[in-house]
């Protein structure tokens, strides 16, 4: 299966960009458990505006990651691996069961209770992360697990998305919400004339997000209906959602990741750690991300190949499939946002922080070591 060069451009740079989110997140927890612990804190919250500074990342450039998630998503659409719906099946059904299932889990310990409504948060997984850790792997990964793990990760931030639109919208302005659907229709209108210059486009995604902010919808939703809003062509180096998927690729995965990593990672750790452990959302985080994930995609997959809904490709066995089930474990980015979305008390968004980051690091761990002992044992097999 030959990969593209913009896929090949994109294995890169999230490959890079998730260590370098890596590096943000330790440097941002060491200086919050530092000398200088109150002065980098107080940064954060400083005022910008008329708002603080981690709300214009978290709201703000935030929208732009979630423009580029949209153009991914569009050209996966359209080109890649959801254009042949046979082939799309099985990254489709395995985000379905890695979804479903860590949500499912963090309600076995939460339902009824003041933290119920963080069962979107093991539901995610981060792309950067992801891929990062895939890529230490090096030449033994076969391309379709590539291509199935980035299929996979588009398709569960859309799922997030989805989620964040339908469940983490306590009131809706229906006046302002109508106007910035207003203007998507008027770059749907200005896409099917064929006008592809970016501008208006950009101008209109400004106006979209500003009447969206005021909403009540999350304003980031914005980033995703101007993706489909620009137009796709054919696809080629010269298309207008090309060139800009392409020019936002390093801002945003080196500038606006790590900007929202250093953010939302300056947590004070707990001295009570074994009560952050035990607490009912934290181990429903935790089962969600290091158990829910890998059983999820595994299950849900196999179910689905099992009765023609789908095929497993045949560079790939299923062990390598509940490896890589263990890498959508990683939830970090997605997983903290939608943090910030389902809860008030700040002491629960540190400590849920907290327990996504460590949670994360416990699944990309098992997930390398075991894919790294999966793929060797494969390789000598073929080899013998």
């Amino acid at each position: 299966m030959k990969l593209t060069r913009l896929f090949q451009d994109f294995f890169r740079n999230e490959k890079t960009a998730g260590l370098v989110l890596i590096f943000c997140t330790i440097v941002s927890l060491g200086l919050s458990n530092s000398g200088i612990a109150d002065g980098y804190q107080h940064f954060w919250h400083s005022a910008l505006g008329n708002q603080t500074v981690e709300y214009w990342i978290n709201d703000g450039l935030m929208t732009i990651f979630f423009l580029l998630i949209g153009l991914e998503l569009e050209r996966e659409i359209y080109l890649g691996e959801l254009s042949n719906i046979k082939d799309a099946m099985l990254p489709i059904f395995g985000a379905a069961g890695g979804m479903l299932v860590p949500a499912g889990i963090f309600l076995l310990f939460n339902f009824g209770t003041a933290t119920q409504s963080g069962a979107g948060i093991p539901m995610a997984t981060d792309i950067a992360f992801a891929l990062a850790i895939l890529a230490l792997l090096g030449n033994r990964v076969p391309t379709s697990l590539k291509i199935f793990l980035t299929a996979l990760a588009v398709i569960d931030d859309l799922g997030a998305i989805l989620v964040i639109a339908f469940f983490y919208t306590k009131t809706i302005a229906f006046t302002e919400l109508f106007i910035s659907l207003g203007i998507f229709g008027i770059l749907l209108v200005l896409n099917r004339l064929k006008v592809r210059n970016l501008i208006p486009y950009l101008i209109g995604g400004v106006a979209m997000w500003f009447f969206m902010l005021h909403s009540g919808v999350h304003a980031t939703i914005t980033g995703v209906l101007l993706a489909f809003a620009i137009p796709f062509g054919n696809g080629d180096e010269k298309s207008t959602s090309y060139i800009l998927q392409h020019f936002l690729h390093k801002p945003v995965s080196f500038i606006i990741l790590p900007l929202f990593a250093l953010a939302n990672t300056a947590i004070v750790l707990s001295s009570d750690f074994g009560a952050v452990l035990t607490a009912h959302y934290s181990i429903g985080i935790a089962l969600g991300l290091i158990v829910g994930k890998p059983l999820g995609i595994f299950i849900l997959t196999y179910l689905a190949a099992t009765c023609g809904l789908c095929k497993l490709p045949d560079d790939l066995s299923w062990k390598s499939i509940l490896g890589v089930g263990f890498l959508g474990g990683i939830g970090f980015t997605m997983s903290i946002f939608i943090t910030l979305l389902a809860f008030d008390d700040q002491a629960i968004i540190s400590n849920a922080k907290f327990i996504i980051m460590l949670s994360s690091l416990v699944a990309g761990l098992l997930g390398f070591v075991s894919l790294k002992f999966i793929l060797n044992k494969e390789i000598s097999e073929t080899d013998e």
